[in-house]
């Protein structure tokens, strides 16, 4: 191999120790000088009053959520409603058809009025009492007429004017008049009740005509139908799914430690995807009140206000919840922090040096953060250039700070 040439050597010396000056972070000036130290503004570290706030996600649900079913049986005549569409309370959903139904009220009515004739009345609210039926005052007056007959016997039989005969037939006649006159009373009472029944069964036949009209039990929107026009329906066959939106419940839990702060009645914001940058108002309604031991959390329902329908059943929601609790706290600028590798830092300054602090950080209070440990009241932090600031770094406080 042959030997390279002092020449070359002398030639490459200064391009090696060329290359190694490059590779150092700092370079010290040529007439060493030191570097001009950086001027930074500070701001002291500072206690302000906090009112803690719970931010959770929940879902969105219907006030009310009910299947209808048929209440009576036959064909599907009409579907006045379908999916998505709005409906008010009592609004006919269903229609099915009635024809058999309309016969069996006929003939339901017929049987009530031959019920009412044979009492003796004309309409089933103003039946006359038992005592006033015909075949009862009939059996009243015989009666009263065998009772006289009787006292007249007895008279005529002290005076020896009749016979021991004629008294023991009077007396006959008059318990004959008695058993009479309760037979047509019991057979009065049975007739009213004949009356009642029929009634009833009228009154039964009437509402499964009107059955047939399955109607919205309150204001909302059809979620789901389930059948169609000539399909035959059963009863208690579900037919129609509605839900109401206005207002919504809003479920979600809240962290064990901030349920004493959270009160029925109060406030709280929250926010959906489908509405980016809209915020929606509701108020907390209910709240449970035993922890879940598997979440250490309490669920509590709100209830959000839903007029114009934007917000739907079953959607995640944001939620942003303001409690009473109000806590002193240590806080910094945003704009000190630096964030490097997942954690947050700030730079002292102790002297003209700079001097790093790694923060546990808590909530963040408009443009400032709670600070948690890192640094104590009163520090002095950096606010010019965060990002380029260096642990050790030579500076000069602004002189119009104070």
């Amino acid at each position: 191999m042959p030997k390279a040439s002092p020449v070359a050597f002398l030639l490459l010396c200064p391009a090696i120790a060329l290359a190694l000056g490059c590779g150092q972070s700092k370079v010290e000036p040529r007439d060493g000088r030191k570097a001009a130290a950086k001027p930074v503004k500070t701001e002291p570290v500072r206690q302000d009053a906090l009112r803690r706030t719970v931010e959770v996600v929940g879902t969105l649900a219907a006030a009310d959520e009910v299947t209808i079913s048929s209440q009576s049986e036959g064909i599907v005549r009409a579907v006045l409603a379908d999916l998505g569409d709005p409906v008010k309370a009592g609004q006919t959903l269903v229609e099915i058809d009635r024809e058999k139904l309309q016969y069996t009220l006929d003939e339901q009515r017929a049987a009530h009025a031959r019920a009412l004739t044979k009492y003796g009345a004309s309409e089933s609210g103003h039946l006359p009492p038992v005592e006033d039926t015909a075949e009862v005052r009939k059996a009243a007056a015989e009666l009263a007429q065998a009772k006289q007959s009787h006292e007249r016997a007895a008279e005529l039989h002290k005076r020896t004017l009749i016979s021991q005969q004629a008294l023991e037939d009077a007396d006959t006649t008059l318990r004959l008049k008695v058993a009479s006159y309760d037979a047509a009373l019991q057979n009065a009472r049975n007739l009213r009740t004949d009356v009642d029944a029929s009634d009833a069964t009228m009154k039964l036949a009437d509402r499964q005509l009107r059955d047939t009209y399955i109607r919205a039990p309150f204001d909302g929107y059809v979620q789901r139908r389930m059948v169609s026009v000539g399909e035959l329906v059963k009863d208690q066959m579900p037919v129609m799914t509605v839900v109401r939106v206005d207002p919504l419940k809003l479920l979600a839990e809240i962290p064990e430690r901030m349920a004493p702060w959270i009160k029925v009645g109060q406030s709280l914001d929250l926010r959906v995807d489908a509405f980016q940058g809209t915020t929606f108002a509701a108020t907390v309604s209910r709240i449970s009140p035993a922890v879940n031991t598997q979440t250490r959390t309490f669920s509590f329902e709100a209830s959000a206000p839903n007029r114009d329908a934007r917000l739907k059943p079953g959607t995640f929601a944001k939620v942003l919840l303001q409690t009473a609790l109000v806590e002193q706290v240590l806080t910094v600028p945003y704009a000190a922090m630096q964030y490097r590798y997942g954690v947050y830092r700030v730079f002292t300054v102790d002297g003209n040096r700079l001097t790093v602090h790694e923060l546990k950080t808590g909530d963040r209070v408009g443009d400032r953060m709670e600070i948690l440990g890192g640094v104590k009241l009163g520090d002095h932090v950096a606010l010019t250039d965060v990002d380029n600031l260096v642990d050790g770094m030579s500076v000069t406080v602004n002189a119009d700070e104070e």
